[in-house]
C-alpha cells in the first residue's frame, strides 16, 4: 500500500483503479496543477486498513487531503477542486447565471441519477414515485438526456468539471448496459472523453491494474 502521508499544503488524492476516483484523477489533469496520487489496491483491501480509515471511515474513493482538510464524496471532490482554481474557468463563478444549473447536475448525479441506476443494476423493485429520491427512472433519465440534447455540452457551449462527472459516468453506465443511450448522448459521452485529459488517465489506469493484478 502507498505510504499513507502527504505534505499540508499539496492536494494529494486517495484512488483505486476504475473507482469514482477516476474522475477527478481526470479533473486534476484538466485544471493542469501539482498534485500527489496515493494508490491503494482496492481488490486486496487497502482501503480498509487502519491508516487509511483514519482518514475516511468508509473507506470509499475518491478521497482528498488538502492543507489538512479531507474531502470525500464524489460531487464534493468536484466541487471543491474547481472552485479552489478559478482561474482554470472549470465552475462558473459565484455571480455567473449558469452557477445554478452547474449545481444542481452536480448534485443531481449522486442524488437522482446514481441510486436510480443501483436500483436498477439490482432489480430493486420501483417504489412510489413520491416517496422515491429521484421519482421514477424514466422520467429521471428523460430530465438528464433532454438537458444533454441542448449540448454540446451540458450547460451549452463551455466545458465545465460537470462534463467530466457527467461523461464518466455516462460511459460507464453504458459499457455495463445500465442505461440505453441514444445518439445525442452517445455524441456527448465521446466529446468529453476522447479528451487528451480521458485518454491519458484511461491509459494509466491499465498501466495500474496490471501492476496490482
Amino acid at each position: 500500500m502507498s505510504e499513507i502521508q502527504s505534505n499540508q499544503d499539496t492536494i494529494t488524492l486517495y484512488h483505486a483503479p476504475q473507482t469514482r476516483g477516476t474522475g477527478v484523477w481526470v479533473l486534476l489533469e484538466e485544471l493542469g496543477i501539482p498534485y500527489d496520487m496515493k494508490v491503494l489496491n482496492f481488490k486486496i483491501g487497502e482501503n480498509q486498513q487502519p491508516e487509511f480509515l483514519a482518514i475516511n471511515p468508509l473507506g470509499k474513493f475518491p478521497t482528498l487531503v488538502h492543507n489538512g482538510t479531507v474531502v470525500t464524496e464524489q460531487v464534493a471532490c468536484y466541487l471543491y477542486l474547481a472552485d479552489l482554481f478559478p482561474e482554470k474557468g472549470l465552475a462558473p463563478a459565484l455571480n455567473d447565471p449558469k452557477r445554478g444549473a452547474y449545481l444542481r447536475w452536480m448534485a443531481y448525479q449522486g442524488s437522482s441519477f446514481e441510486p436510480a441506476v443501483i436500483d436498477k443494476a439490482f432489480n430493486r423493485p420501483p417504489v412510489e414515485a413520491s416517496q422515491s429520491s429521484y421519482g421514477s427512472f424514466d422520467k429521471m433519465l428523460k430530465t438528464l438526456f433532454d438537458q444533454i440534447a441542448k449540448g454540446p455540452y451540458l450547460l451549452g457551449e463551455e466545458f465545465y468539471a460537470v462534463d467530466i462527472l457527467w461523461g464518466l459516468s455516462l460511459k460507464w453506465c453504458r459499457m455495463f448496459g445500465l442505461i440505453t443511450t441514444n445518439p445525442v448522448v452517445d455524441a456527448y459521452i465521446d466529446r468529453v472523453t476522447s479528451r487528451t485529459t480521458f485518454t491519458s488517465v484511461e491509459k494509466q489506469e491499465q498501466v495500474l491494474l496490471l501492476a496490482q493484478s
